[in-house]
């Protein structure tokens, strides 16, 4: 039995009745909800746990686990557990600071039925989570200017909010974004993205992605090696704040 589900739903003064006729389903379906494995569709999750006060992850702890890819899943308990992410993207936003519009339409473009990609956003989308719990992990995170040029979508709407929101999450004391300017002549960041996660224990993981899968790096000498690189390429970045105001115009571009 989902124990979580009941007991947030108790103390909600919430029936199965009274929570269905508000997400739109029948009694019997939320009476299901609490079976081992059973799980609302994500928009339904989402609708429940803005119902009963509670986020997705304390509802259902192992659905970004399970709605992950096979690949990533042990990435996203190392960035749950982390205490600070120094995060690189040469050609993404970082999916931590990702709209829904925006992975919706990074995740279009592969091989994935609907509902695969509605999970997926759902999954991306939840462990953003982390940013806003009691003690957040320390997340600096440099982009490539081209990374808030490039258009997604049909028009600029999507890129306009995602910039505002990238400009809002820096906004945050545990969030730093710092911004490769264009004109930046070849630097290391050109070599590819990469994350380096520290851990409690003060031991450090590193995830580097490719267009096929990804792989998790634990061997300290190539950690080292991605720092020193990490280094450089910050050197490259604008200072947090003329990287704020680069974002924010970059925002206003996209009319």
């Amino acid at each position: 039995m989902n124990h979580l589900l009941i007991a947030a739903m108790s103390e909600a003064g919430e029936t199965a009745e009274s929570l269905a006729g508000q997400v739109g389903v029948d009694p019997k379906t939320v009476q299901r909800w609490v079976s081992p494995g059973r799980t609302p569709r994500p928009r339904q999750r989402a609708e429940t746990s803005e119902i009963l006060g509670r986020s997705v992850e304390d509802l259902w702890p192992d659905v970004l686990k399970r709605r992950a890819p096979v690949w990533f899943r042990r990435w996203v308990e190392i960035e749950r557990e982390a205490v600070a992410l120094r995060w690189f993207e040469l050609a993404w936003v970082p999916g931590l600071l990702q709209t829904e519009a925006y992975a919706r339409a990074t995740l279009a473009m592969e091989s994935l039925t609907p509902d695969e990609i509605d999970e997926r956003v759902d999954a991306r989308l939840q462990r953003q989570a982390i940013l806003h719990r009691a003690r957040p992990p320390l997340v600096v995170a440099v982009l490539d200017e081209a990374v808030l040029r490039r258009r997604v979508g049909a028009d600029g709407t999507v890129m306009r909010e995602q910039c505002e929101h990238i400009a809002a999450c820096a906004a945050l004391p545990h969030v730093q974004v710092h911004v490769v300017p264009a004109d930046t002549p070849m630097y290391l960041g050109m070599g590819g993205p990469f994350i380096i996660a520290e851990m409690p224990d003060g031991a450090q993981l590193a995830h580097e992605d490719g267009q096929v899968s990804a792989q998790i790096i634990d061997d300290a000498a190539e950690i080292a090696t991605l720092g020193r690189r990490w280094a450089r390429i910050v050197g490259e970045a604008l200072p947090r704040a003329q990287s704020l105001d680069l974002i924010r115009k970059a925002a206003a571009s996209w009319t």
